[in-house]
């Protein structure tokens, strides 16, 4: 774990007891079932500031950004923990540390992580590679890498012949922290005098670990190099019970609280247009499986055209339905049926499906876990309306970072995440 991250990790333990201690002051009588309450509540608290980036250093060396990444998460967290918290019947954590909880973490927290996350950085030099592979090839990943890294990993050189890299491993070397390997067909003849290396103090580093540490996404190139690697990782689908129940329990939840929301589309839907109410779509799900994704009619095909070549316009309730996202809402009902999670790479229609495993190397890695209303690439990247090859490989780079990190952290997380896309309209669902 680098500088960094131990720094985060600092901040949002520091965090979690400093709550606890607020909250022992405010709240008179404990009991089991208020400790209970208090642990969702902080925990939800600190996976919202996380979720919302408030722990990035990128985000926290700005004072607004630290404060609105902070108190929109915190926020978003403290409501997030209130609908375990209304379960405890008998006694609850009180409203007056309720509120002190969420003045503390929105006027106190971002000035804290900003001090703190400056000092790190400031403190922080460099570190150093000397990147074993070929420039040309791999540049422009590198670029972003320490670019992403706010300068704090500095290549000093590439080295991309046999006996070059066994110079570097016999002698050392002062002027680089760690080899990073970006090629692993170059390290196979000098294997043995690396693991010497190694044993002698020379750092060794691989092109995955940094790429995702930085980037959190797995370029197709990162892949290519390290195929064997990727390959075993990704040999089988992934399936989490765990996820599962909370897939069900989120859907139901979300059904039941947004009630209102869809009793008013289907009002909404027959008054201005009619029948029908849904439109299902042929998607493809987990191992590349069609299965049929619902939505509330929100377009209709022009009678005019053949059914070879349809064109859809938007419905008279269409738009308002769409603006609000409503003509999404019928797919907690594949998510409660088991064809979709709430995270997960968005299902593609049958002509993108196509086009991406066309074009696309290691597209059917994307398949290995079940598809979501929302995901990692939707968080992270732009929406696609068309068919183009490099931003579409973009997008599968962030999907299999969600694929291999296939953790409840990272699924609760994007679901955070997924509140401030839709607050401030970066991307939609597809």
């Amino acid at each position: 774990m680098n500088r960094f991250s131990l720094v985060k990790t600092f901040l949002a333990l520091i965090y979690f007891v400093v709550l606890f201690l607020i909250q022992g002051f405010l709240i008179r009588e404990w009991t089991a079932g208020v400790l209970i309450q208090a642990i969702i509540l902080n925990t939800a608290i600190i996976l919202g500031i996380y979720a919302f980036r408030g722990f990035e250093t990128r985000t926290a060396l700005s004072l607004n950004s630290s404060f609105i990444a902070t108190a929109v998460g915190g926020l978003s967290g403290g409501v997030v923990a209130l609908i375990p918290i209304l379960f405890f019947i008998e006694r609850r954590i009180g409203r007056l540390a309720y509120i002190w909880t969420l003045i503390l973490v929105v006027f106190a927290f971002p000035l804290i992580t900003f001090v703190v996350m400056r000092i790190a950085v400031r403190r922080t030099p460099p570190q150093r590679f000397l990147v074993v592979g070929e420039s040309e090839s791999i540049s422009h990943i590198m670029e972003d890498i320490v670019k992403k890294s706010l300068n704090k990993i500095e290549i000093v050189g590439y080295v991309s012949d046999e006996k070059g890299i066994s110079d570097v491993l016999n002698n050392g070397g002062a002027a680089f922290d760690a080899l990073l390997v970006v090629d692993q067909e170059l390290m196979r003849p000098v294997r043995h005098e690396a693991e010497k290396a190694h044993t002698k103090g020379v750092t060794i580093q691989f092109l995955p670990e940094l790429v995702e540490e930085n980037l959190s996404r797995i370029p197709i190139e990162a892949i290519q190099r390290f195929s064997d690697y990727y390959s075993v990782l990704f040999s089988h689908s992934r399936y989490s019970q765990s996820l599962r129940v909370l897939d069900v329990l989120l859907a139901s939840l979300a059904s039941i609280v947004l009630s209102p929301a869809i009793v008013f589309s289907i009002i909404y839907i027959l008054t201005r247009d009619g029948r029908p109410l849904f439109y299902s779509q042929t998607r493809h799900g987990l191992n590349g499986a069609e299965f049929s994704l619902y939505k509330f009619r929100s377009m209709t095909q022009k009678t005019s055209l053949s059914e070879e070549d349809p064109e859809l316009v938007i419905t008279k309730s269409g738009r308002l339905l769409r603006t609000l996202r409503f003509n999404e809402l019928p797919q907690f009902f594949n998510v409660i049926k088991g064809d979709m999670s709430i995270v997960g790479p968005r299902p593609d229609i049958r002509s993108t499906y196509e086009f991406c495993t066309r074009e696309l190397p290691y597209y059917h890695y994307r398949t290995k876990i079940m598809p979501g209303l929302t995901g990692h690439a939707q968080v992270q990247f732009l929406h696609l309306d068309e068919l183009d090859r490099d931003a579409f490989g973009e997008r599968l780079s962030y999907d299999l970072y969600y694929v291999k990190n296939y953790t409840i952290t990272l699924y609760l997380s994007t679901i955070l995440k997924t509140l401030e896309t839709m607050v401030f309209g970066k991307g939609r669902a597809g």
